[in-house]
Parts: C-alpha cells; sequence; structure tokens
C-alpha cells in the first residue's frame, strides 16, 4: 500500500494511482449564480470583509491572517444546517493500491452533533516560501480522499465533490466526479472555474458557495 501525503504530493504521483480527466474553464451549471439571492444580512456582511481587504497588500501578509480576514468569513456565510465551515479537518482514505491523508485547509461538511462528517466542498490555502506545492494536486488528492469517504457512506457513483484552493485573496474552484473507486485505478473527472478576486468578486464567491451547499442539501433530501 502506498502512502501518499497531502501536503507534499504532486501530479506525476497522482498519474500513477488515477485516471485524471481535466475538462478546464467552461459555462458549467454550477457557476451560473444569477438567480442566487443574497440576504441584506449577507450583503452587509460582505460589505465588511471587503472593507478590510480593500487598502491591504494581500500578497505581502502572512497565511493566518489572509485565511482569517479573507477566506473563512465567506465560508462561515456560505453554512446552511446541517452544513457547517471547518478548519484544519484530517483526511484519511484508502484505495486498492495506495492510502491519502492529510490536514484540509477549510471543509464545508455535515455537522452531527458538533462532529464533521464527510467533506463535500474542500479548500487548499497556497502556501509560500520553502513549504510552498502546487495547490491544485493537493486539491486533488483531498477531492479523492474525501470521495471515498462519502462513497463508503452511501455507494453512490460517481461522487460529486467541489473543491478550491487560494492564493491571498483569489478563489479557483473545481467540481470533481469520481468513479471507479473500488477498481486498482479510480477515475477523477475535474471541472474548473476562472479565478476570482475577493476584494472586487466577493458577492460571486459566495453566489458559488451558497450554490453548492444547495447541491449538498438537495442530494441529502433525495
Amino acid at each position: 500500500m502506498v502512502q501518499l501525503t497531502l501536503g507534499k504530493i504532486s501530479l506525476a504521483e497522482l498519474k500513477n494511482f488515477v485516471t485524471i480527466q481535466e475538462l478546464g474553464i467552461q459555462d458549467y451549471d454550477w457557476l451560473r449564480v444569477d438567480t442566487i439571492e443574497l440576504t441584506e444580512s449577507e450583503l452587509q456582511q460582505l460589505q465588511v470583509i471587503q472593507s478590510r481587504l480593500v487598502n491591504l497588500k494581500i500578497h505581502l501578509l502572512n497565511e493566518a491572517t489572509i485565511w482569517a480576514r479573507a477566506i473563512y468569513p465567506l465560508l462561515l456565510l456560505a453554512e446552511h444546517h446541517p452544513v457547517q465551515a471547518w478548519s484544519q479537518v484530517p483526511l484519511s482514505a484508502k484505495y486498492s493500491l495506495f492510502e491519502i491523508e492529510g490536514i484540509a485547509d477549510g471543509v464545508l461538511a455535515n455537522s452531527i452533533a458538533g462532529y464533521v462528517q464527510n467533506p463535500y466542498l474542500v479548500v487548499v490555502e497556497a502556501k509560500r516560501g520553502l513549504e510552498a506545492q502546487n495547490p491544485q494536486f493537493q486539491l486533488y488528492g483531498q477531492l479523492l480522499a474525501s470521495a471515498r469517504l462519502n462513497w463508503e457512506s452511501d455507494r453512490l457513483i460517481p461522487q460529486e465533490m467541489f473543491g478550491c484552493y487560494t492564493i491571498a485573496d483569489t478563489w479557483t474552484f473545481f467540481r470533481a466526479e469520481v468513479s471507479q473507486i473500488d477498481n486498482d485505478k479510480p477515475l477523477l473527472i475535474l471541472e474548473s472555474s476562472p479565478e476570482y478576486g475577493e476584494k472586487l468578486e466577493a458577492k460571486t464567491i459566495l453566489k458559488i458557495l451558497k450554490g453548492i451547499v444547495s447541491r449538498r442539501l438537495h442530494s441529502l433530501s433525495e
């Protein structure tokens, strides 16, 4: 059994064990958010968040400060019972030929009695300096781990998962379908979004997050 670590994973490592199909940036239905309404309270909170960013040189701040000021507040606004935002969530999953584990910087996941359940959206905050890794491939690993955990609970194929990586206050979203989960080489199909900068596009980011949560709640009700 090969051990893969989320914080150090590379595309070459993933391709040894997973078939990856990247569909790129297109006008996907999950990115069409014009019909999603924001409440007056949400709009006011967005204004406060943006006001704290507008005069800052975001790229000069450390990751913890950016997470606290920009990223986690939007995840909190996307909450809708029983889906809640969480930070620093351990992920560990076993496929036929490999095991993958590590820490997700953030997730949106069901909460039962104060405990996080299997994530539906995972978030990677890009690191800088000597510890920097490509956040996209780390995100792919988190999507695979989360899909396996969800599959063990509901056995649905394909598993629909969402994720995003953030670089400073810029968000890039992904939708994943994971199938052939019990085979030697699972299949990971990925759709991706354009980049969204929070200083100017916070409303769009929040609408995408709320749309993802809405899909999750709809699937739970079926």
